[in-house]
């Protein structure tokens, strides 16, 4: 007789788990090998099941699936190896890194409280400010670098603290074994934006954190094909896993299968695209330093940066992106039309290297004040670096800088 679809649902999470701890597996190896289990045939890669409904055995009896917004097969490992990559147990492949927002914040009621860092992605802005706050949510902005801050202005009714480190755009650093200590003091929880690290680098469950999400989109997918978003909680079965698996179920902004499949074949890169493209970042931004046109730099991995040695401390490593501000906005902007072959476009976290206007693009509907606060203005570029050759992307950004500066 097949298992109860309950006893089904964990026996391959529990097998991952299991394979982990025998052999010790590290980070590189957990992303090639993720928790794939040999079916009959052998085969090295997951299978595609493209199916959106499963047959039942007999009245009260499952396979362990059921209906394909529920669970799916493919979905399912893709989910326990994000799980086992964050270093939790339960986590949730979605449909973009802006349903994985959004979902965090349906756990909230009216009257809740929420604290967010300040400098945050703009669209993480637009769903608060246009969506959430409407149903009673009062949504907090601050700096979240400053723990003694976020412990004033904690209150009784404040559920949820909500940090980005390193933050969009600025690359303010926060931390958060601390930050996980004053949320939870206040009976709250912490969530903790990963997108721009991805597990590879940082693990917020680890530190501390309650909630993990990141855009798939970005690091994990690596490629710049595929929309995905996360979610990763510490423990299956605890009532914060239970209540995220109804809105799931309810919500049905699950992954699709096929965009499943494309996601567990990228994470198998992911350690060996990261690493190269945090070597590259920590030598451009240097030398983006040595730039008549450049005026600040802003990288965590730069020894001078205000968060350099509290990265070090909670990341094994800085990360591919860099904000850098030049010497007048229409440096900025008229440098876009001069690149070669660094594409103008929004995302990040792709194998091709990025040039992103954010006070245009990411953040567009950012209110005024967050924007004075933390300093993104006119100036400011934002750099995804890819996997190419180091010196390829310093002549195009080089040769772009130089001719709008001409243009003046």
């Amino acid at each position: 007789m097949p298992f109860p679809a309950f006893i089904m649902k964990y026996i391959t999470m529990l097998n991952c788990k299991m394979m982990r701890e025998e052999i010790n597996m590290k980070d590189f190896s957990a992303e090639v090998h993720g928790c794939h289990r040999y079916d009959a045939t052998g085969a090295i890669t997951e299978p595609i099941y493209l199916s959106a409904t499963f047959r039942h055995p007999a009245f009260r009896q499952s396979t362990g699936y059921d209906y394909g917004r529920m669970a799916n097969p493919t979905r399912s490992v893709l989910e326990q190896t994000v799980a086992l990559l964050e270093g939790g147990e339960r986590a949730w492949a979605l449909s973009s890194g802006m349903a994985a927002i959004n979902l965090v914040f349906s756990l909230c009621t009216a009257g809740d409280h929420v604290l967010l860092s300040e400098d945050i992605y703009g669209g993480t802005v637009r769903l608060t400010n246009e969506i959430y706050a409407k149903y009673g949510i009062d949504f907090e902005y601050i700096d979240t670098r400053d723990a003694a801050l976020v412990r004033a202005k904690m209150r009784p009714a404040t559920k949820m603290v909500f940090i980005e480190t390193p933050s969009n755009p600025m690359m303010f650093v926060t931390d958060i074994r601390a930050l996980a200590d004053i949320a939870h003091e206040g009976g709250a929880l912490l969530v903790a934006d990963n997108t721009f690290l991805s597990p590879h680098f940082q693990k917020p469950l680890v530190l501390g954190a309650d909630i993990v999400l990141e855009s798939g989109t970005k690091y994990l997918c690596g490629h710049n094909d595929i929309i995905c978003g996360f979610i990763a909680v510490k423990e299956d079965g605890s009532d914060l896993a239970e209540r995220i698996e109804f809105l799931v179920k309810s919500e049905g902004p699950n992954l699709s299968t096929m965009d499943a499949w494309l996601m567990l074949r990228s994470i198998k890169t992911l350690g060996v695209r990261i690493e190269r493209q945090a070597q590259s970042a920590l030598t451009i931004s240097e030398w983006l330093g040595t730039l008549p046109e450049v005026t600040e730099v802003f990288y965590p991995g730069l020894p001078d940066h205000p968060g350099h040695e509290l990265q070090k401390s909670q990341c094994t490593g800085f990360g591919g992106m860099i904000s850098f501000k030049v010497q007048t906005p229409e440096i900025a902007q008229k440098c876009l039309a001069h690149l070669k072959f660094i594409a103008f476009a929004e995302s990040l976290g792709g194998v091709e290297s990025l040039l992103t206007y954010p006070l245009v693009q990411t953040h567009a509907e950012m209110p005024a004040e967050l924007i004075r606060r933390t300093g993104l203005d006119s100036r400011l570029l934002r750099l995804s670096v890819g996997i190419e050759d180091v010196d390829d992307i310093e002549e195009d950004l080089a040769q772009a800088l130089r001719a709008a500066a001409r243009e003046r």
